[in-house]
């Protein structure tokens, strides 16, 4: 199995939005969707402790998921919510402190193992740059008692 996944099926513009009622922030770089939030989508040697970390990451749903198509999943810290109508959509609700685990493994990760993936420097610091915007929002939610929720749109 190679450790490049096949991104022909990622559209060049992704929004993965993060947010609660402390605040968001809407990440629309796509390396930072194919790196961070599909990097359990690369054949690397990942330990249990990183395949926990990362699953979480994985199960973002799609903004527009058809309800059918959404798994009912969940994990320590973090749960799938359904569409709750028409006009809602599903969301993965976690904990700050999880959904910061998550995200800071998965850039160890990265970083680890740079040379087994195509990113380059401009798209490294472009992943480090919105991930530190989007640390800024899970500290005023845990500042705050909140859970956030995490969805993406194409």
């Amino acid at each position: 199995m190679s450790s490049t996944p096949d991104h022909r099926h990622v559209p060049d513009n992704i929004h993965v939005n993060v947010a609660s009622p402390a605040g968001a922030y809407t990440v629309g770089n796509v390396s930072f969707f194919r790196y961070i939030v599909r990097l359990a989508e690369f054949a690397l040697p990942l330990t249990l402790a990183d395949r926990e970390a990362i699953a979480i990451l994985d199960a973002i749903p799609h903004a527009f998921e058809a309800d059918e198509d959404v798994p009912m999943i969940s994990g320590r810290g973090w749960r799938i919510v359904p569409a709750q109508g028409d006009l809602d959509w599903p969301v993965l609700e976690a904990t700050p402190q999880r959904l910061r685990s998550a995200l800071e493994r998965a850039q160890s990760l990265l970083w680890t193992h740079a040379a087994a993936f195509p990113v380059n420097a401009r798209e490294m610091s472009a992943i480090e740059h919105e991930l530190d915007l989007v640390f800024g929002v899970l500290m005023r939610a845990e500042a705050g008692g909140f859970v956030v929720n995490v969805s993406y749109v194409a």
